[in-house]
């Protein structure tokens, strides 16, 4: 109902789908307000049980895993190479950013983490998996600071993508590239039918990606002393298994139904992580949240704007692909990909940036970012 809820006055209200804001993050912050009414008037007061989360999370990373191709790599060419190791050093930077502010101001260096790559270039979905991580480990609070921090950082994605991008098109004066349709048809728009069988055959490859992967991180934690999540081994076992099927038998995934699973468990599980945001914990810390989205966004901005887009060749793609860097450094893929529709419908196609944005801020990403964050944890643990 929460999600249905967010659903609805997406359709209705023009500046939440203009921002790509997620339906869980909507109903699920308008739920965990109401729910800090009602307790701070002494109506009524809510005990979120949510056993469920992490199976729905686990699930939600095993498909982005089984979604990494890396035949995706060798089609992007150099220009996805650059823009991925940038995302790399992105994360790290956000990372140095969160935990340096939050130790400034007297916090718990794991609430820069939530407040660094797992809010900024993880966005909801990332920071509900470590921010959980943390406060198992002592750390109050972290889940919510965190989910604030991804619904500020998707609204600034949001706000500086269109602007930077539309200033480096005028001062260069980039035009357009010629659009091949072709070129992404073999890899993205694969027309797969779905039916019972295909269905179940997916959904077990996903359960054992869970179920082994999971083994495996606490295997590796308990040999190395090194926090490895569940989620985490899940991932990238999931990333294993589907590069393996896909040099043998392709067809044993289904790329339509895995990407459905991992919709509808991201939904769900997102939704009741918003649910039980618990404002009380976010109110002492309102400047701390603001000075450190300030500074990451500023950071992006500067290094997007005169690093990046240079090093990309200083094209029309170039820029088209920094609104993307800009939206889902900040928030997530959906953002940025909001973020070059807009400028592309005022300015032209760019066939590269949709095909190399996409593919690294879906999963690419995470082989940089996942391994960054959780050696921060452990740092700081």
């Amino acid at each position: 109902m929460v999600y249905l809820v967010g659903e609805f006055l997406i359709r209705k209200l023009n500046f939440l789908y203009r921002f790509a804001i997620p339906a869980p993050v909507v109903g699920g912050l308008l739920f965990a307000l109401l729910a800090w009414a009602l307790s701070s008037l002494g109506i009524l007061t809510l005990k979120m049980n949510t056993d469920f989360q992490s199976l729905f999370m686990l699930a939600f990373f095993t498909t982005i895993g089984l979604g990494a191709s890396f035949a995706l790599v060798k089609l992007g060419g150099r220009l996805l190479v650059i823009y991925w190791l940038a995302c790399g050093f992105l994360a790290l930077m956000q990372n140095v950013i969160g935990v340096s502010l939050a130790s400034l101001f007297g916090l718990d260096p794991l609430i820069g983490v939530v407040t660094g790559a797992a809010s900024m270039e993880g966005g909801h979905g990332a920071v509900t998996a470590y921010g959980t991580t943390i406060e198992e480990m002592g750390t109050k609070g972290a889940l919510s600071i965190g989910l604030a921090s991804a619904t500020l950082g998707l609204i600034s994605g949001g706000l500086v993508g269109g602007p930077v991008v539309q200033g480096l098109i005028r001062k260069y004066n980039l035009k357009p590239t010629e659009v091949n349709n072709d070129i992404q048809e073999k890899h993205l728009n694969r027309d797969e039918e779905v039916d019972s069988n295909q269905f179940i055959l997916t959904s077990a490859i996903i359960v054992f990606c869970m179920a082994i992967g999971s083994l495996l991180g606490e295997w590796f934690t308990n040999v190395t002393g090194f926090a490895l999540p569940g989620y985490v081994g899940a991932m990238f076992l999931a990333v294993i298994i589907r590069n393996i099927i896909e040099g043998v038998k392709p067809e044993m995934i289904n790329l339509k139904i895995n990407n459905l699973i991992g919709d509808i468990t991201l939904a769900i599980f997102l939704s009741m992580a918003l649910m039980s945001i618990n404002f009380a914990e976010i109110s002492g810390n309102v400047v701390p949240i603001f000075v450190t989205l300030i500074a990451q966004v500023v950071f992006i901005v500067l290094f997007g704007r005169y690093v990046l887009f240079n090093l990309l060749g200083k094209s029309y793609d170039a820029a088209i692909m920094i609104a993307g860097f800009l939206g889902h450094g900040l928030g997530a893929t959906p953002n940025a990909m909001a973020n070059m529709d807009s400028v592309t419908k005022q300015f032209g196609p760019s066939q590269k940036a949709f095909l190399i944005v996409p593919v690294v801020g879906a999963f690419l990403i995470d082989i940089f970012a996942v391994p960054i964050i959780v050696t921060t944890i452990n740092l700081f643990s």
